[in-house]
């Protein structure tokens, strides 16, 4: 397996990233096994994509500052706390006054009919402007992270790619989670041009085989669109669910498997693993290392409630993995 980039190494051993997306609250029936309809008790945490990997790099010990807006309301004051709480750096995050609002997700523990409801009129994350990512000092950090999200509708859209070229005017690599909700966008073309032009300006690409399939107009040219990333010289891991990854570089290949879990549900598992493949890179991992760190947090992720108080710390991953060596 070839090394990483000299840009994309040395910015991901910094240990600290600056991430844009949205932030989130969860709610989620308890206890385990009940349904969101039936629920009586539910339990409230942090959630939303790019707020989750923010949570999952401060429990393996990095640092994060997550760029987004947030509603004026009980809910937004909630996620800042619960990001605060998690110790997330919430300096590049804006409140905004009005009717925009933070998503809310309603779900439960179960695997059989699993049903989430997300609540997302208005989006307030949708409402971050080029002039909130131009107050960003990019030199202060390792790398630069995205989840798809960001891209679905404007000014965040805009504010995004504006943020890709300040981040590489100060030589900060772009790590780009496909992350892609078909409800999100107005229509299937404009996604997957906009996720594309993504790609393409991005030093390394995580997502999963339906995500690489949509790019390229068929799920089975989604592997060979993976394979012409890495061989213009990016970083790519191609997701496969229970049948692990591949991960890419050049024109080398990684092949790792997945760890034994008892899911409770199935979301979380990729923030978490995103979270985890980068912590341990950012410690000297390989990355066969690092990816294997990446599956085992993404196997914890699924076998507790919730998704960012589900994802491990480093003495539980560790753990884990030597239980199941």
């Amino acid at each position: 397996m070839s090394e990483l980039s000299a840009q994309l190494h040395n910015g991901i051993a910094k240990g600290s990233f600056v991430v844009l997306g949205r932030a989130g609250m969860d709610l989620y029936a308890d206890p385990i096994g009940v349904k969101a309809e039936f629920g009586e008790n539910f339990r409230a945490d942090l959630g939303g994509s790019s707020a989750n990997i923010c949570a999952g790099l401060c429990k393996l010990g990095m640092q994060a500052a997550l760029v987004t807006s947030l509603s004026d309301d009980t809910v937004g004051r909630f996620i800042r706390n619960k990001l605060i709480q998690y110790g997330v750096d919430v300096e590049y995050i804006r409140t905004l006054a009005g009717e925009y609002r933070s998503s809310l997700a309603v779900y439960e523990s179960v695997m059989e009919d699993f049903q989430v409801c997300i609540y997302r009129n208005n989006a307030v994350d949708f409402q971050v402007t080029p002039e909130d990512v131009a107050d960003i000092d990019y030199g202060c950090f390792g790398a630069l992270v995205t989840a798809g999200t960001v891209f679905a509708a404007e000014p965040s859209r805009s504010a995004t790619f504006a943020a890709f070229d300040l981040a590489k005017k100060a030589g900060v690599p772009i790590i780009f989670d496909i992350d892609y909700r078909p409800y999100s966008w107005p229509s299937p073309d404009v996604a997957a041009d906009v996720l594309t032009r993504a790609a393409d300006a991005s030093a390394m690409i995580v997502g999963n085989d339906e995500e690489f399939g949509f790019m390229a107009g068929a799920y089975e040219r989604g592997l060979d669109a993976a394979r012409g990333l890495a061989a213009r010289g990016k970083l790519v891991i191609y997701k496969m669910g229970a049948e692990g990854a591949i991960t890419m570089t050049g024109d080398q290949e990684l092949r790792t498997g997945t760890y034994p879990a008892t899911p409770l549900k199935p979301v979380g598992a990729g923030d978490s693993f995103m979270a985890a493949t980068l912590a341990a890179l950012a410690n000297g991992a390989s990355l066969a290392d690092a990816v294997d760190q990446g599956a085992a947090a993404a196997a914890i992720t699924v076998s507790h409630p919730g998704c960012a108080g589900a994802m491990p710390d480093r003495a539980t991953l560790s753990q884990f993995i030597e239980i199941h060596q």
